[in-house]
């Protein structure tokens, strides 16, 4: 998925009030002073390309490590499926083939969502992305690369390839409609991941846990009984968090342009506007609250480069955003909703 260089805009950090933070450092986060939580067990690496991390209340250790066991090997299982740089995974062979005939059925699964929000956020949303990628990097990977980026005619071309509708799933079959197009589930995929160890611990009894697999989801309580807490970080910053959240039976994602730039100055990103080429502003990160980390990456990713967030967002009565500032400012997107 990403690589291990994208810088994170969330922290997680203890809940009970007036105790030192509980230290999950994720990349470029200044560590805190740890909490003794015995019946709390640990796990920090890599998944999808991401720093990644769980937390498992649980009050037998040996129970516990065979549980996050369980839940590296169902992300190393979903990886081989979602994975845009492993060549034997089935979305590389599909953005190859341009078809994939007997998909598996998660990868039905996560497409069939992420055309459902495509469709709510009126395409602001696109896994078919992938081509505006593919042209960005290329550009700006040669010597000499013009700053202004690439030209408007390869841009134009690039667009040509992109758009959900020009995309059709069906249980037995995956394919494009025209030759060039490429599918990306970087804006989706870790929450969907996220989703599936939630799901695994759940069904094996774990009703206290916090599972970052690139996006956060949070399962019952921290043990001291209060709310698993993240915290909003600044755009493009390390150490400083604007907004503190406490997170039960929720999910958390944050998109910023920020955190993937092809160039020195991040005026080019990762992060595409599907109607226009466009990169989104670095200056500025958006952070969703929903029920699924599935629907918190992908609407953090839409809202991100769509000038309309608040009508977007008012399909999604259950979610809440936050549009956070390198200035310092933080911004309710929901028309209703406070800081």
């Amino acid at each position: 998925m990403n690589t291990p260089t994208r810088r994170r805009a969330l922290t997680l950090l203890a809940a009970a009030a007036g105790l030192p933070l509980l230290d999950l450092p994720l990349m470029g986060l200044r560590p805190a002073a740890a909490v003794e939580m015995p019946t709390l067990r640990h796990w920090s690496g890599v998944a999808l390309g991401a720093d990644a991390h769980l937390v498992i209340n649980h009050p037998n250790p040996a129970e516990a490590d065979a549980l996050i066991q369980a839940s590296l090997a169902e992300v190393a299982r979903l990886e081989a499926i979602f994975s845009l740089y492993r060549p034997d995974s089935a979305l590389s062979r599909l953005n190859r083939d341009g078809v994939l005939v007997d998909p598996p059925a998660e990868l039905v699964i996560l497409l069939a969502e992420a055309l459902s929000i495509a469709r709510r956020t009126d395409g602001a949303f696109d896994p078919t992305v992938q081509p505006l990628w593919t042209l960005y990097a290329g550009h700006f990977g040669r010597p000499g690369a013009s700053p202004a980026g690439p030209p408007e005619s390869a841009v134009r071309e690039a667009l040509a390839q992109v758009g959900y509708h020009k995309l059709t799933v069906a249980p037995d079959r995956v394919s494009f409609h025209h030759p060039g197009m490429a599918l990306t589930l970087n804006g989706i995929a870790q929450g969907y991941v996220t989703d599936q160890v939630v799901a695994l611990l759940k069904a094996r009894g774990v009703a206290h846990t916090l599972v970052d697999m690139g996006e956060i989801r949070a399962v019952g309580t921290h043990p001291t009984g209060r709310p698993w807490t993240a915290g909003i970080k600044a755009p493009g910053e390390d150490d400083r968090t604007l907004l503190t959240l406490p997170l039960r039976d929720q999910a958390l994602s944050t998109s910023g342009a920020y955190g993937t730039p092809f160039e020195p100055t991040g005026r080019f990103n990762h992060l595409f506007t599907p109607a226009t080429g466009r990169c989104s502003d670095p200056r500025f990160s958006v952070s969703v609250s929903a029920p699924t980390a599935t629907l918190a990456d992908a609407l953090s990713t839409a809202l991100s480069v769509t000038p309309v967030g608040a009508r977007v967002l008012a399909r999604f009565p259950e979610c809440r955003a936050w549009r956070a500032g390198a200035d310092g400012s933080v911004t309710a997107l929901n028309r209703s909703q406070s800081t």
